[in-house]
C-alpha cells in the first residue's frame, strides 16, 4: 500500500524529545515527518531519506526543538520599548505607561502586534499568551502571520461592567479561531485593580463557559504586604475566596507568593499555573523572584515568559530560560537547581501546560501539533558541545534559531520571515509614535496603588 507524501520532512537534525517519564533526551541524526499540521513520526534520517514530501528541510548541524511558548506578555507594548527606563514600578505605571496607554488606538495595537510576532517568530516562539486591549486586532494578526496564541481582553473594574462583558465577548467570539491556533481566556488585570465582586463574577463566567482566566497576582512582595495590611489576606487568598482558584488559572509573575499561599495553590479545583518573567524583576529591583522550586514541589507548572517589551525591552524567551536557571541557583543557594534539563522542561512541556495546551504542543512526538524550531549550533559561541542541554540553555541565543514552523507551516526559513513585512510595520509604527507617546493630556487609564 502506497503512503501519501508528507507535507514536510525535516532531516539530519538532533531532536529534543521527552522520554516516558518526561525527562529531556536527544535523538541524533533524526528526522521529523509532518502531515496535516501534526507530527506523524520522529524517525531516523536514513528512514526518511526516500520519503516523498511536499517540502524538505536539511537540518544538519541543527537541533529540532518544540517551539517556545511565551506564557505571559503584552505583545503590542513593543511600541513602548525603552520609553520608561530606570523607574520604580509605581512611577513606571503612573507617570508613563498608563498615561500613554490612554492614547492607544486599534491601529497602534495592530502594528505593535505585528512587530512583536515578527520578533517572537525570529526568536523561536511559536505560541504566546497575550493580555491586552483591542484584542480583535491581535487576533487578526495571529490569524494572518501563522502563530499560535492564547488571547485575553484585559479589563479593570474602573471600566464598569462593560469591561468584564467585553472580555467575555472577545473570548467567546475568538476561541478556536485561526483553524484552532487561537484559544482565549478571560483577562481581569489584577486583584488590586479588579474588585472582589468582579473577580467572583469572572470565576462564574469561566466555569459557565469553560474558559480559563489569565491575570496578574502577587506580582511582587510589596503587593502581598499591602494586601495583608489593608485586607488581612494575600493576593492568592483573594483568588481563593473569589473562586478563581477553582478555574483554570494562569497567574503572571507570583514573585510575591509566600509560604501561606502554597497549600491553597496545591489543592486548587482547576489547572493553576504561574508564568515567570525574570528580566523584569531584575529591572524593577524586586527583592525576590518566582518561587519555582516551591511551586514545582506542589505540582504547579511554571512557564517561561517575557512580560511586555515596555518592561522587559525584549520578547526573548531564550533569555528568560537562561535567567530563570541562573536566578534560581542564586536564590536557592544551590548550583544543582535549576539544571539545564529542568530549565528545558519549563521551556517546553511546563510552558505548554501553563497556557492549557499541554496535550497538543510542548514536545515533539507523534500526534502533537507540528510547532517546531531549528536551532543552529555551528556558531563559535556554541562549540564545542559537551552537554547539549547546557549549550541550549546557556550558550544559544535567539538569533541562532534558523527556522520556525507552526502547525506544519514554515513561518521563517533560514532567518527569512515569510508571513510578516517588518520594514513596512516599522515605518507605519514610527509615523504614529508622536501621538501615541504624548502625555500632555494628563490622563491615565488606571492608577497603580496596591
Amino acid at each position: 500500500m502506497s503512503v501519501s507524501p508528507a507535507d514536510l520532512v525535516i532531516t539530519g537534525c538532533t531532536v529534543l524529545v521527552h522520554d516516558e517519564e518526561e525527562r529531556i533526551a536527544f535523538r541524533e541524526d533524526a528526522a521529523i515527518v509532518v502531515r496535516d499540521g501534526a507530527i506523524a513520526s520522529v524517525t531516523t534520517a536514513v528512514a526518511a531519506a526516500d520519503l516523498a514530501a511536499g517540502e524538505r528541510i536539511d537540518a544538519r548541524g541543527q537541533v529540532a526543538m518544540p517551539g517556545l511558548v511565551n506564557c505571559h506578555t503584552h505583545a503590542p507594548m513593543v511600541a513602548l520599548r525603552g520609553l520608561a527606563e530606570d523607574l520604580p514600578v509605581e512611577e513606571w505605571f503612573n507617570d508613563v505607561v498608563w498615561p500613554v496607554e490612554s492614547n492607544l488606538t486599534e491601529k497602534d495595537v495592530e502594528l505593535g502586534a505585528r512587530l512583536a510576532c515578527a520578533e517572537m517568530i525570529r526568536g523561536g516562539v511559536t505560541c504566546f499568551a497575550d493580555h491586552y486591549f483591542h484584542m480583535d486586532a491581535v487576533a487578526d494578526v495571529v490569524t494572518e502571520c501563522g502563530m499560535r496564541a492564547q488571547l485575553g481582553e484585559a479589563y479593570f473594574s474602573s471600566q464598569g461592567p462593560q469591561g468584564r462583558e467585553r472580555s467575555l465577548e472577545f473570548a467567546l467570539n475568538h476561541r478556536g479561531a485561526a483553524g484552532g491556533r487561537i484559544t482565549t481566556a478571560l483577562a481581569p488585570h489584577a486583584p488590586y485593580t479588579v474588585t472582589d465582586a468582579d473577580l467572583t463574577a469572572t470565576a462564574g463566567l469561566a466555569r459557565a463557559h469553560g474558559l480559563p482566566v489569565h491575570l496578574h497576582a502577587a506580582e511582587n512582595r510589596d503587593q502581598t504586604d499591602a494586601s495583608l495590611a489593608r485586607h488581612g489576606v494575600t493576593p492568592v487568598e483573594v483568588l481563593d475566596r473569589t473562586g478563581l482558584l477553582d478555574t483554570d488559572l494562569l497567574i503572571a509573575h507570583g514573585t510575591g507568593i509566600i509560604e501561606r499561599d502554597l497549600p491553597l495553590l496545591a489543592r486548587t479545583g482547576g489547572r493553576t499555573a504561574v508564568a515567570t518573567a525574570p528580566r523584569g524583576y531584575l529591572r524593577f529591583a524586586w527583592p525576590g523572584t518566582t518561587p519555582v522550586r516551591a511551586l514545582r514541589a506542589i505540582g504547579v507548572p511554571v512557564g517561561l515568559a517575557t512580560d511586555g517589551a515596555a518592561s522587559n525591552n525584549s520578547l526573548d524567551v531564550w533569555e528568560a530560560m537562561t535567567l530563570t536557571s541562573l536566578i534560581q541557583k542564586s536564590t536557592e543557594g544551590d548550583p544543582r537547581w535549576l539544571t539545564s534539563r529542568q530549565a528545558l522542561h519549563h521551556a517546553t512541556l511546563q510552558s505548554a501546560r501553563a497556557v492549557g495546551l499541554g496535550a497538543s504542543i510542548g514536545s515533539l512526538a507523534p500526534g502533537r501539533r507540528a510547532d517546531i524550531i531549528l536551532v543552529d549550533l555551528t556558531g563559535p559561541h556554541t562549540r564545542p558541545v559537551h552537554d547539549l542541554a547546557a549549550t541550549l540553555v546557556h550558550s544559544v541565543r535567539s538569533a541562532d534559531v534558523r527556522t520556525t514552523v507552526v502547525d506544519g507551516r514554515v513561518l521563517m526559513r533560514d532567518r527569512e520571515l515569510l508571513t510578516l513585512d517588518v520594514p513596512h510595520v516599522v515605518r507605519e509604527l514610527e509615523r504614529r509614535l508622536p501621538s501615541l507617546t504624548d502625555r500632555g493630556h494628563g490622563r491615565r487609564i488606571q492608577e497603580y496603588d496596591t
